[in-house]
């Protein structure tokens, strides 16, 4: 600067992920290389700047901090404030208020809401010390720094600092403090930071025989060897636990399902490195990206022509849920075995939360894990695995949560000042809190039928009401279904609250969610999925939509469906999916020939036999116990079935799932025509049609896989038909996809390929999930349109 020259005065408020990711420190290093002086602080809410400098230098200065900000930091919003005031330079020299740039204690007063950073994975430079034998943090496995470790799994409250994390119960020694408060250090007030003589400790504890806490020197490389003898253990991480085991042994994997009752749901599993994943797996350039990532998601890959692991990993499928090390324990663990990857699965019964509290593990998992390898620092918030798959080069979330929760959605445009909180579904939930236009979705809840887990969806929304210090609501959403436990829990809070209760019908709010997701207002969506409870009391989920949130209701629109299907026995269907065979084929038999038919090929998938193939058909003859659909899932499970691939459903999506297993291995040889049908005034997919044909080729003796994935392409271009014709009706030029069917592959792209070869634009889920982990996303939307 010039001597004598005038300063100005300027104050800069930056909103997003900037706080507990280093932004002040880098804040601090480029006002001090452009000879700014002032000050920087943390508001809760916002990062607060202070400048006394040239305009043009500050304006430059600004324009740095969005090219230069931190790895892991993101800028949602910028804004210069000047100031009246303009000093001299003479001034400012002798003012200590600005002798030089200084960084300011947090303030805890402030209003409005904070975006929490998400947990990131170990960074290179922190993975660098634990693995150098003269860094005083070698083998230290909660080794982390500014751009990388813990964040949402310990923040307690707001503003972030240690003081307001599970780790102010782990003093810093000295050598830590003067990293801690140097601002040049990448640990400047890193808040998870630590080191051996201060930080957490690991150790290895043993129930079965009495012995307790093991006195071992190393205990991540005593659970190592454990894992490689083939004994089960329970691992705490950062947002949970996990149960571990060997891949390359069936015993154990065996041993495992035996005991957590979990017979054929694929294991997800953790490889040490990209080049042993890539041993067993295919790996595009896209997934490789992802997988990665500071963020590690579990990403589902195709099993290569060299997979070896043991067939019980991932049953009769042809892909395979990987992720790699994303905490320093992790790192360490591989360090001390040669196995190729551990099965790293949730320490919960489906649908349940996930265990963090050291006796709760120890005595939950007693008879299910042999060891624990458990340590001293406290999960504040759960936070399971993200899960993403790739169907071409689109991804979709499966599970959207540690890596990525709880960054925010902008709704601004919807609406900058209500209080919205949107329950989601029942399964698969999250939640979404819609505060300062800001939407945070929760991480995964789970099963809220579960009494465990509808506690803890509550204890959730306790702490993101906290962090986001939302004091009051203004609407309440929840899905259109009367009886789920989370309707109950939306009417007990808007009572609470002296606030309505808006319900969203299911599919409604998948569209919503896409829209959302891909920024487009008005379009058709095609919402493909198991289940949803429809306007009508039926269950739906094959439906094309339109949707336009620029309408003031943000109502919506069915315009077409699959044929309505018969439910023998309701829900006995989901399990037993012969059942679905028997009332979409009965209009295409006599019942004799029907019933003849289930007799020689489908006794086994009735577990009363031939009884109840005759109850079944009864109950269709007279209408007893029947319900109505129009689910994707039903018709995808009914294909499974016919084909001998899938008699009962063990887990969720699992006929589906094998069924496009099978397809993955066949011929795009044979053809099955599709009809589009009308029925109460709306278009509808005949899909007892596809269905019948399918049968026909297989008493043909065509092959299983190729029947497969004709009967697939089949239902896709029947679905993208339903689009363009629901979007020739309303003169939209968008069509898209949401509901779990998307997470298809071969379905997801066939119908991107039909829709688009009829010149319209195919959007799908890119942040967000195609099933039921956004629908919350989607009802906070429409309730913020609604009482905007």
């Amino acid at each position: 600067m010039i001597r004598g020259v005038v300063l100005e005065k300027a104050r800069i408020l930056v909103q997003g992920i900037v706080q507990g990711v280093g932004f002040r420190p880098t804040v601090y290093r480029l006002a001090r290389e452009q000879g700014l002086k002032g000050s920087v602080r943390n508001l809760g809410n916002m990062v607060e700047i202070i400048l006394l400098g040239e305009r043009e230098d500050i304006e430059n200065f600004a324009r740095n901090l969005q090219q230069n900000k931190p790895p892991i930091s993101k800028i949602s919003s910028l804004k210069i404030e000047w100031k009246d005031a303009e000093i001299s330079e003479s001034s400012a020299e002798e003012s200590s208020e600005y002798s030089e740039f200084k960084i300011l204690e947090s303030s805890a007063n402030f209003s409005g809401s904070s975006v929490i950073p998400p947990d990131v994975a170990t960074c290179e430079a922190c993975l660098s010390e634990i693995n150098s034998s003269t860094d005083r943090r070698y083998s230290y496995p909660f080794t982390a720094c500014t751009d990388c470790g813990p964040r949402f799994t310990v923040i307690e409250s707001i503003p972030y600092d240690r003081e307001r994390t599970s780790m102010e119960e782990f003093p810093l020694c000295p050598s830590c403090e003067v990293e801690y408060t140097n601002p040049e250090d990448r640990r400047y007030h890193a808040e998870a930071t630590c080191c051996p003589q201060c930080g957490p400790e690991v150790f290895l504890y043993d129930k079965n025989s009495g012995k307790g806490k093991w006195d071992v020197e190393n205990p991540i490389k005593e659970a190592a060897q454990l894992l490689d003898e083939g004994k089960i253990l329970a691992i705490k991480g950062i947002g949970g636990t996990h149960l571990v085991c060997k891949v390359t042994d069936d015993q154990p994997v065996l041993e495992l399902r035996k005991r957590l009752k979990r017979f054929n749901q694929p294991f997800a599993c953790m490889s040490p490195d990209l080049e042993t994943v890539q041993k067993f797996a295919r790996v595009s350039p896209r997934e490789e990206k992802v997988l990665t990532s500071r963020r590690r998601p579990i990403v589902v890959l195709k099993k290569s022509d060299d997979y070896f692991f043991a067939p019980s990993v991932a049953p009769e499928l042809h892909n395979i849920g990987i992720m790699l090390p994303y905490s320093g324990l992790q790192h360490l663990l591989f360090k001390y075995t040669d196995e190729p990857a551990y099965i790293m699965t949730s320490a919960n019964m489906p649908g349940e939360p996930m265990l963090i509290h050291n006796k709760e593990i120890i005595n939950s998992l007693d008879g299910i894990a042999d060891y624990y390898l458990l340590h001293n620092r406290r999960i504040v918030n759960r936070c399971d695995d993200s899960v993403v798959r790739f169907r071409g080069d689109d991804l979709a979330f499966i599970r959207r949560s540690r890596g990525y929760v709880p960054e925010p959605y902008d709704l601004s445009h919807f609406s900058k000042d209500l209080n919205v909180l949107a329950l989601g579904p029942e399964i698969d939930v999250t939640f979404s809190l819609l505060k300062d236009g800001n939407c945070y979705p929760s991480q995964h809840i789970g099963d809220t039928s579960k009494y465990a887990t509808y506690q803890y969806l509550q204890e959730a929304i306790e702490y993101m009401m906290g962090i986001t210090q939302t004091e009051n609501l203004d609407v309440v959403a929840c899905d259109l279904h009367p009886q789920f436990f989370t309707t109950e829990l939306a009417r007990k809070m808007a009572q609470e609250y002296s606030c309505p209760v808006l319900p969203v019908q299911h599919h409604h709010a998948h569209a919503a969610a896409l829209a959302v997701d891909v920024g487009v207002s008005e379009m058709i969506c095609i919402a493909a999925d198991g289940v949803g409870y429809g306007q009508d009391g039926t269950a739906w989920g094959g439906e094309t939509i339109h949707i336009n949130l620029e309408d003031e209701n943000a109502d919506y629109q069915r315009l077409g469906s699959l044929m309505p299907q018969k439910m023998a026995g309701g829900d006995l269907c989901t399990k037993y999916p012969a059942r679905m065979l028997v009332s979409m084929l009965q209009d295409y038999y006599e019942e004799s020939d029907l019933r003849q038919l289930l007799m020689n090929e489908y006794i086994d998938y009735f577990p009363h036999g031939k009884t109840e193939i005759g109850m079944v058909l009864k109950q269709l003859e007279r209408d007893f116990n029947v319900g109505i659909t129009t689910s994707t899932g039903r018709v995808l499970d009914a294909l499974s079935a016919a084909l001998h691939i899938c008699g009962e459903r063990t887990y969720e999506g699992e006929c589906a799932m094998k069924l496009e297993s099978v397809a993955y291995k066949g011929s795009d040889r044979l053809s099955i025509p599709f009809e589009i049908r009308k029925f109460q005034g709306r278009d509808v997919l005949d899909t007892s049609l596809i269905l019948k044909e399918a049968l026909d080729y297989q008493q043909k003796g065509e092959n299983a896989s190729d029947i497969a994935l004709a009967a697939q392409k089949a239902v896709a271009h029947g679905l993208g038909a339903l689009g363009i014709r629901a979007a020739e009706k309303t003169g939209t030029d968008v069509i898209g996809g949401s509901g779990g069917v998307f997470y298809n592959e071969a379905i997801s792209l066939a119908i991107k390929d039909y829709v688009e070869k009829q010149n319209y634009r195919f959007v799908q889920h890119q942040n967000s999930c195609a099933g039921d982990g956004s629908v919350s996303l989607g009802q906070a939307a429409i309730a913020a349109i609604k009482y905007r």
